[in-house]
């Protein structure tokens, strides 16, 4: 799994909990939709810490919260 799979993963796993469409994210962290479907759809590989800091606030979240998860703590940058 490629590391920006991860992020992805976690961006659709937590609208899912949430009920929230991807548009309707982009709204709610006034990041631009058509960011949000760029990473959304791996075509941004590396988004900017800001963008991933909306996208954490409008989950209710700190960064720090929103980059703690498990998938996430044990990639590998050496595989």
């Amino acid at each position: 799994m490629d590391y920006s799979d991860i992020y992805i993963r976690r961006i659709k796993k937590l609208c899912a909990e949430r009920g929230i469409a991807i548009n309707k994210l982009a709204t709610m962290s006034d990041v631009k939709q058509s960011t949000l479907d760029n990473i959304v759809r791996g075509l941004t590989k590396n988004p900017r810490v800001m963008t991933l800091h909306k996208i954490a606030l409008a989950f209710g979240m700190t960064l720090s919260e929103f980059l703690d998860f498990d998938e996430l703590n044990d990639y590998s940058f050496d595989d």
